[in-house]
C-alpha cells in the first residue's frame, strides 16, 4: 500500500494554480474580489474533504495487511514525504530491489529496469498540461496574451501619461521654442486640422501661401521655426484671415512649437512645390534665414 501525498501539497498547489488563473483573466484587483477568495476557500474545503476519506481508506486498507505488512507499511510512511522525492529522483536501489523491478525480455538477452518514473517528474508533466489548458482558455476568452491588445493599453498609457505632463508642464513661448524632428509627425497631424484648408495639402498653398517655397509676406523673426511661432501666436498683420491661434486658444504653444517643426521641415528640408507640381504662386519677398 503506498503512502499519499501530504494534503499541504494539494492545497499549495491548488493555491497556486488558483492564483495563475486569476492573474490570465487580466482583473489586476482580483485579490480584492468576493470570487477569488471564495473559491479559495471552496477548493481547501474540499481537498480537506478529500483527504479526510483517503484517511478512511488508508486505514480500512491498513487493518487488511498482514503483520510484516504493515511494519513495511509503518516504516515506509516514517520517510519524510520530500525525502522520498529526493530517493525517487536521485537514490540508487539496491541490488535486491533492482531484481524484483528487473524485466528479462528472454528472447534477446537484454533486460531492463521496470522503474516507476519519479514524482517530480510527473508533477512538473501534470503541472505543464494544467498550464496549457489554462492558458489557451485564457487567450481564446480573455484579454490575457495578446499583444494587440498590450500594446493598445501601453498606448493609452503613454497618451495619458503625455496629456499629464503636458498640463504640469510650463507653457512654450516663443522664448523656449525649440525646434526638435521628433515634433514633424504630431505637427503634421495638427497642421492638416487647422491650417489645410488655406494652405492645402504638404503646405503647397492655395487660399494662403505656398509654405514651401522661400518667398514670404511676413518675416518677422531671423529664423524660419521662430517666425512660423510668431505668425501662429500673433497672426498675420496683412490678412486677417491668418489669426492668432495661440492668442485665441485655438491651439497651445506646445502644438504651435510642432506645426512650426513640420512647416520647417517641408521648407528647409524637402524639395519645395512649384508651380508645376502644383503648388501656389510665389508670394512676398525673398527670406534669409538664420538658422
Amino acid at each position: 500500500m503506498k503512502t499519499r501525498t501530504p494534503i499541504s501539497v494539494y492545497i499549495t498547489v491548488a493555491v497556486i494554480s488558483i492564483f495563475i488563473a486569476f492573474e490570465m483573466s487580466g482583473d489586476p484587483g482580483y485579490l480584492k474580489t468576493p470570487l477569488f477568495w471564495g473559491i479559495l476557500v471552496i477548493i481547501s474545503i474540499l481537498l480537506l474533504i478529500m483527504d479526510s476519506i483517503g484517511d478512511l481508506v488508508e486505514n480500512a486498507n491498513f487493518q487488511l495487511l498482514t503483520d510484516d505488512e504493515k511494519k513495511e507499511y509503518l516504516k515506509e510512511k516514517s520517510i519524510p514525504y520530500f525525502q522520498k522525492l529526493w530517493n525517487s529522483a536521485f537514490k540508487k536501489q539496491s541490488a535486491k530491489e533492482e531484481e524484483e523491478i528487473l524485466i528479462d525480455h528472454g528472447f534477446d538477452g537484454i533486460t531492463e529496469l521496470d522503474n516507476a518514473l519519479p514524482k517530480w517528474w510527473l508533477g512538473l508533466f501534470y503541472f505543464t498540461i494544467i498550464s496549457c489548458a489554462i492558458y489557451l482558455f485564457a487567450f481564446a476568452f480573455t484579454d490575457y496574451a495578446h499583444p494587440d491588445k498590450e500594446y493598445q493599453d501601453e498606448t493609452k498609457l503613454q497618451l495619458a501619461s503625455i496629456k499629464d505632463y503636458e498640463k504640469l508642464a510650463p507653457a512654450v513661448t516663443m522664448e523656449t521654442a525649440r525646434y526638435n524632428a521628433e515634433n514633424i509627425t504630431e505637427g503634421e497631424q495638427i497642421f492638416k486640422t487647422n491650417c489645410v484648408s488655406c494652405h492645402s495639402e504638404s503646405g503647397r498653398g492655395g487660399i494662403g501661401p505656398n509654405l514651401t517655397d522661400n518667398k514670404w509676406i511676413n518675416i518677422k523673426q531671423k529664423s524660419l521655426f521662430k517666425n512660423v511661432f510668431w505668425m501662429l501666436e500673433n497672426g498675420s498683420p496683412n490678412n486677417p484671415t491668418m489669426r492668432p491661434f495661440i492668442k485665441e486658444g485655438i491651439i497651445t504653444g506646445r502644438d504651435a512649437e510642432k506645426v512650426a517643426a513640420y512647416i520647417y521641415h517641408i521648407n528647409q528640408e524637402k524639395s519645395p512645390i512649384t508651380e508645376a507640381q502644383g503648388g501656389a504662386a510665389p508670394q512676398g519677398e525673398e527670406a534669409h534665414w538664420v538658422e
